[in-house]
């Protein structure tokens, strides 16, 4: 992460956060009860854990708040009756906060303990890429990925991959075909079978 200057990770964040804002505006109203490749998730479920995970970002970052201090403050359904303004302005209020004067410097107090913003950012971006294969896959959209967020992705995931499938947030990784472009790699390991 050290060769990765504070820019480049704001803009990998806030190209990730336009990956699956297209495939959110993709999602017609007949696709929100649609299953997704996350077990038992229908794709309204996906866009509200992205959603929530959004709308964390500013107290624990710009406030400095601990998990416990928030609570069950973003408990139930933040999508409301129209979701892709839900996801928008989650959206809009995370990058804010990351963005700020200083804010990757600041450490947040994540629910397995404090974590640098750097570290933050870069894990809430790999979630927003594999999730936007998901969500592509499930509104039938444009499953392609850019190769460079792909790659931070694979780079991001790659320590503690193998933690992942005992986490019950992931799947077991699954073995990618012979000759699998990265994109097909990172997301067997995360447990897709593209």
């Amino acid at each position: 992460m050290s060769e990765t200057t504070d820019q480049q990770l704001l803009d990998r964040y806030g190209r990730a956060q336009e990956q699956f804002t297209r495939r959110v505006r993709a999602a017609g109203p007949d696709r929100w009860d649609a299953p997704t490749p996350c077990a038992e998730w229908t794709v309204r479920d996906l866009v509200r854990h992205l959603v929530t995970e959004q709308l964390w970002v500013p107290p624990l970052v710009r406030d400095g708040a601990t998990v416990e201090a928030v609570g069950d403050a973003f408990d139930g359904d933040p999508l409301g009756p129209d979701p892709v303004a839900a996801w928008d302005t989650a959206a809009a209020a995370a990058r804010a906060a990351f963005s700020a004067p200083d804010a990757l410097d600041r450490t947040v107090h994540l629910s397995y303990g404090e974590t640098a913003a750097r570290a933050y950012c870069a894990q809430m971006t790999t979630d927003l890429v594999v999730h936007t294969w998901d969500l592509a896959r499930a509104v039938g959209a444009d499953e392609r990925l850019p190769d460079d967020l792909v790659a931070a992705a694979a780079r991001e995931v790659a320590p503690y991959a193998a933690d992942l499938a005992g986490s019950d947030l992931f799947a077991p990784a699954v073995e990618p075909p012979p000759g699998a472009d990265e994109q097909t790699r990172l997301l067997c390991l995360l447990g897709r079978a593209p």
